[in-house]
């Protein structure tokens, strides 16, 4: 078996912008997301680059001075890696490129890359495959740049562009054959799907790195990975879970994120059928993190996109252990702000008034697991007996002793 090698971290540089549409603050919440995720992809973050702009430069997303001033610190400091926190176009890709003399990534290419990397499956790999090439096929040209060193003249005159024409064509046809290949698989997924008999399916959905996984395992006394980086789970799993006297299906499925690449909603599409068919969403939110409410507006948002959002929904808040707040003064007359605001303090807010079944526990250290456990049974035993009235397998009802029982656990 081959070991392991220790993994050499990229230096890398972070660049954003703030917009009309993204203040200072708002910039800071991507920038620690990117840099989150420059270190899942294997990149130590040697400095941030930010600057105020009415709206990106068509040619190279930033300012000149701010992309020289860049171009210097890099090249100072041997960093080999500039990742940019929104798309850039393939003319913005070739002028950074070609300005820098380094290797330039925006958001979409970093989250495309740590997909690869977590691909094991050879569904997944096929997924995101389908989703690299989507991306590279208006990109090619940049690719090419050894030929512009070309001069023009007699016999010099299209060999670059036939080239990236015969690259296109093979790009075009790869994706054709991995579309048909996704359709295959997706037609033996349906027929699993199909297969699992009268059982109600749960979901368990949230954004990435809200500890999915570890609920799954706690809840269905199972090994899924589960790992504090993003995207620690590609692959769909299904668990059976019994709770009481009600055995259901429990899938964990792929984490959210802001800013999304569609490639990449388009090619996991069956991957998200798992969300699409299931009976009842649990919905995992990590209230230690400040943006949480970002993080269920984003989750809402691709559920919407889905249409899976009016199915049945429990909000479980996770974390609690690693949850903290600034407690105020008596004597301090500042304005509240929201790192001042306690757990009770959240609860008695809009999630109070939630139209959803709520509960706030930690997959850790198992804290408000009996009371989570009685929330899942009610929603699944009243989905079971809509669905299946004649199922007659359930015996006797979730009561004191079942309780019990759990909080032994």
């Amino acid at each position: 078996m081959l070991e392991k090698k220790e993994h050499n971290y990229e230096k890398a540089v972070l660049v954003g912008v703030v917009t009309q549409h993204q203040d200072e603050d708002k910039l800071q919440e991507y920038m620690d997301e990117l840099e989150f995720l420059a270190f899942t992809a294997g990149a130590t973050v040697d400095r941030r680059f930010t600057q105020k702009l009415t709206q990106p430069d068509s040619k190279t997303f930033i300012g000149s001075g701010k992309a020289q001033e860049i171009k210097e610190y890099v090249k100072e400091n041997a960093i080999g890696t500039v990742i940019f926190d929104d798309e850039l176009s393939p003319s913005q890709l070739k002028n950074l490129e070609r300005e820098m003399e380094v290797k330039i990534l925006d958001r979409t290419n970093l989250i495309l890359d740590i997909f690869a990397q977590r691909a094991t499956t050879s569904y997944a790999r096929t997924q995101v495959e389908l989703a690299q090439y989507q991306y590279l096929l208006p990109r090619l040209t940049r690719m090419w740049t050894h030929l512009e060193r070309q001069k023009g003249g007699i016999g010099m005159r299209g060999p670059g562009e036939t080239e990236i024409e015969t690259d296109r064509r093979i790009i075009r046809d790869r994706i054709s054959l991995l579309k048909e290949k996704l359709k295959t698989i997706d037609k033996q997924m349906a027929t699993q799907r199909n297969n699992r008999g009268k059982v109600v399916r749960a979901a368990l959905v949230g954004y990435t790195n809200v500890g999915k996984s570890t609920l799954m395992n706690a809840l269905s006394k199972s090994e899924v990975f589960a790992e504090n980086k993003l995207f620690a789970t590609l692959d769909t799993t299904v668990r059976k879970v019994v709770i009481g006297n009600l055995p259901f299906l429990l899938t964990d499925t792929v984490g959210f994120i802001r800013k999304l690449p569609t490639q990449l909603v388009e090619s996991f599409k069956s991957t998200l059928d798992e969300v699409r068919e299931a009976d009842l969403l649990i919905h995992v939110v990590d209230i230690s993190h400040e943006s949480f409410e970002d993080h269920i507006d984003s989750v809402n948002q691709i559920l919407m996109e889905i249409n899976a959002h009016q199915k049945p929904m429990i909000m479980v808040f996770n974390k609690i252990d690693d949850f903290s707040y600034q407690k105020k003064d008596e004597d301090d007359l500042t304005p509240s702000t929201r790192k001042n605001i306690s757990l009770e303090e959240w609860k008695n807010t809009w999630m109070a008034k939630s139209k959803y079944p709520t509960v706030f526990i930690s997959a850790l250290t198992k804290e408000n697991f009996p009371e989570m456990k009685k929330l899942i049974y009610d929603e699944v035993m009243k989905i079971h007996i809509s669905r299946f009235p004649y199922n007659d397998f359930l015996f006797e009802y979730f009561d004191n002793d079942e309780e019990e029982e759990i909080q032994k656990e």
